[in-house]
């Protein structure tokens, strides 16, 4: 069974910082393009940022500035940096597989294979 599944998240302190990561298992996510998604409730889940097969990365206006993605494959394993946080960073965040030849980050939900449960970060002081 393909599995993703978050970790890292927890309550941090505006200007903190925290690492996710989306582990995967029953498959290799060397092969895919990962989206990380933020969803806070009364709103849309939005993408934020992407890292493809090649290690190349995209950004929406949303994940951009303080927020960085890395992927180690030995580990299967791909990172979400967030730094300066503030309490408008306070989310579920969620990663996701995204269908294709993993090149290309589309970044919406329609071409995501697989998604993770989400882990949820709280920015307060």
């Amino acid at each position: 069974q393909s599995q993703l599944v978050e970790s890292g998240g927890g309550s941090v302190q505006p200007g903190g910082s925290l690492r996710l990561s989306c582990a995967a298992s029953g498959f290799n996510l060397e092969h895919f393009a990962v989206t990380w998604f933020r969803q806070t409730p009364g709103k849309e889940r939005e993408a934020l940022l992407c890292i493809n097969t090649h290690g190349n990365t995209h950004y929406t206006n949303s994940g951009k500035g303080r927020y960085s993605i890395s992927r180690d494959n030995a580990e299967n394993t791909v990172y979400l940096q967030m730094n300066n946080l503030n309490s408008e960073d306070t989310a579920v965040y969620i990663c996701a597989a995204e269908g294709g030849s993993g090149y290309v980050c589309s970044m919406k939900s329609e071409y995501v294979e697989v998604w993770g449960q989400g882990t949820r970060v709280t920015v307060s002081s």
